[in-house]
Formats: structure tokens, sequence, C-alpha cells
């Protein structure tokens, strides 16, 4: 599923959809679910499109075309076709509704539904065996989190067999995790369905006044029939002491889940050639710091500096550079996000921002540093993060 609109990433969803946002200085987002999906051995993808879908279908055709479909492999990307019902998607579980004609195509036993928005490392088939050894008709991926974050998330409870035996979506203090009264568990987004039963499932909702959603509505109601429902907690295949799960969801969390790249030991570990994230990465040089003025270098400090990436003396401090992103003479950078092709030019200073793709920022600019000016000008996160949005004019 990737096509939401991603209203809380606004302004970088602006021209894209949420799932083609760059993130991690030489990926897109969706990269991390298609990257599970390669490694799992999940090679017949259709890709649920929607909102401003010409972005992330530039992307899949660049990154994700190798698909050999003499082996039945394929990576279809499928907009809203209008068949079923005259209308866009007006929910997650409508989307797949709406597409019900490809379960029928296929006649698949089992259907794994994903968001296309959130990074972490899982492999499928771990979750599909429990699914079979279970006989369930659906299989709900968990993991835990403060309890303080209940009003983000889906909140599942489960019993000592794994059962789901209650779902709230979003309550204000969600039912305590069983083993830890200072956490919960939330619905990740990943659900195996036996397939019959989705197909039945979402006949059922379409009929009914709902938001026609998994989480508000399809799940709820068959942990009400009492169906054979579980919950499958996740096995992160990041290799860390912490489970690693983000949803990037606004752009607090977006610019949190870009930082956690950067630390000396990465709490989400990119380096792992056991489990590469694949995407594509524009053709260009090694990334370089220059030193060309007299007592002045070129340094990138705790940062990640991605193809074509020229820092020509200048200070960058604990950020993110892309893809032939350049820097000017004199400047400072710190705790900043700069996306694809974006220039800098002499003598500014970025703090605490993310610059959006193609943007020109002229000499002697300064973000981060005068909050005022900056409200004026800039859309700013609750926790302070100045978005500087493509195509903004100084």
């Amino acid at each position: 599923m990737a096509g939401g609109r991603g209203e809380r990433l606004y302004p970088l969803t602006k021209n894209r959809a949420k799932p083609a946002v760059s993130f991690g200085g030489s990926y897109r987002v969706i990269d991390f679910t298609l990257s599970n999906c390669l490694i799992s051995g999940i090679k017949s993808i259709y890709l649920l499109t929607q909102y401003s879908s010409m972005t992330l279908d530039r992307h899949i055709h660049l990154a994700w075309s190798f698909f050999n479909r003499e082996l039945g492999e394929f990576l279809d990307s499928v907009p809203p076709q209008h068949l079923i019902a005259n209308k866009w998607y007006e929910g997650t579980a409508d989307s797949v509704y709406q597409n019900i004609r490809l379960l029928e195509e296929h006649r698949p036993e089992l259907v794994l539904i994903l968001s296309g928005d959130h990074v972490y490392k899982m492999d499928y088939g771990q979750m599909v065996a429990f699914h079979l050894q279970r006989k369930a008709n659906l299989t709900v991926a968990t993991v835990d989190m403060p309890i303080e974050q209940s009003d983000r998330f889906g909140v599942l409870q489960m019993d000592d067999q794994h059962r789901l035996v209650g779902f709230e979506e979003k309550p204000a203090r969600g039912k305590p995790h069983p083993k830890d009264p200072g956490k919960i568990l939330i619905n990740m987004g990943v659900y195996v369905f036996d397939t019959v039963t989705l197909v039945k499932e979402l006949i059922e909702d379409y009929k009914q006044d709902s938001t026609h959603d998994f989480g508000r509505d399809i799940i709820p109601e068959m942990i009400r029939k009492g169906m054979q429902v579980y919950g499958y907690e996740f096995v992160d295949e990041n290799r860390k002491e912490s489970k690693y799960w983000r949803d990037i969801g606004d752009l607090d969390s977006f610019y949190d889940a870009n930082m956690d790249l950067i630390q000396v030991s990465p709490i989400f570990n990119l380096y792992d050639q056991e489990w590469p994230i694949h995407t594509y990465r524009q053709p260009g040089p090694p990334a370089k710091t220059v030193f060309d003025v007299p007592g002045r270098r070129g340094e990138a400090i705790n940062s990640l500096l991605s193809t074509g990436v020229i820092v020509s003396g200048s200070l960058v401090e604990r950020s993110i550079l892309s893809s032939h992103v350049f820097v000017g003479d004199f400047c400072h950078i710190a705790d900043s996000i700069l996306m694809p092709n974006t220039e800098v030019g002499e003598g500014c200073k970025i703090h605490r921002a993310i610059i959006d793709e193609g943007v020109t920022i002229p000499p002697g600019v300064e973000i981060g540093v005068n909050p005022e000016e900056d409200a004026k000008r800039f859309t700013i996160s609750k926790g302070g993060v100045i978005v500087v949005p493509s195509g903004f004019a100084f």
C-alpha cells in the first residue's frame, strides 16, 4: 500500500508520494519494505499507488525493474482502476477491495499486505510460517512501543497463545503489554491473510458504513466475531539490542529516523552485507571534501555523504548530504538533511533543517539561526525542525 498523501509530512510530500520521499541520503522510503520482500523471497508484488504516483513510478522503474516475468516475478504499480467503484481509494482496506480482481486472477493461498512508508528489517517468511502453523485467518505483526505513544498507533491486546483479543485505534492510553506495563503492543501494518477470508471480509466491510480501513474496521470486526486472528511478535533482522521499526508519518519522526543513521554506532544498520537495502543510485563520482581556501578545509564529521557530494571549504556536522549536493566555501551545516541536487552558496549557516530536493540556497543565507525569521518563511515542525520545500524562491 503506497498511495497515502502523507499530509503530516507536508511540504516534503507536496510534489511526491510519501513512499518516494528521499531518506538516508541514498534511498527512498519504499526501498526498505521492498528490500524486505526481496530478501524474504517474495517476488510477486502489486504496488497500490494513488497520490502523485508518477514520482514513485519513476523510482520503481529506475531501481526495481529487474524482476523476471518468465519466472513469475513482477512488481507492478496499480493506481485506482475505477472498475468496482468509480472513486479514489478511501482507506487501506478499500484499496485492496478495489483490486479484488487481481486476487481472482492469481488465486494465491495467502496474501501479504504491507505499508510502504515504514523503515525496518523483517523476514516475512517467518511470519508466514507462524500464520500457517496457527491455521490463522489473519496474522498481524506487532512490536512494543512506549505506552506514552498510544495515541499514535493501533494498540493490540494478545493472550498467552498469541491470539488477539482486543484492538484500539490510537487510544489516549492503550492497554499495557502483558510482560511490561510501560509498553504497548502496536499494529505494524503488516498482515498475512488467508485469501478466502480476506475477500469475504472486504466484501462485507464494503457494504457497511465504515472508514474501510484494516486497523479501524477489518481487524476489530474479525476479533469481535471470534475468528482466528493472531499477533506475530516482530523478529528484528537489524540485530541490535532493541527492536527497530519506525513509522515516519510526520516531520519530526522522519527527521529523527534520519538522525538515527549518523550515530557513531547507528541504531539502524545500513552496512549489513547480509541485509542490503536496494535502491537506484544516480550515477556520479565519489563524494569529496575540498581544501581550496587558505586556512579553510572541507570537513564532514559524523555525517553521511552520498554520491557526487562536494563539500568545499566548509564544516558539516551530524548531517546527511544526499546525492549531488554541493556546499560552497565558508558554510556551517549542522544537524540537517540536504536532499538530492541541493546547492548551498558561500557563507550559509544551516542548523537543524531539512532542505528538500533541488533547492538552491543563495550565499549568506541563515536557516535555523533566527527562529522568528524562519517562521515567516518556512514550515517548522512541532519539534523545531525547519523545512525548506522544493521550488522555494529566496
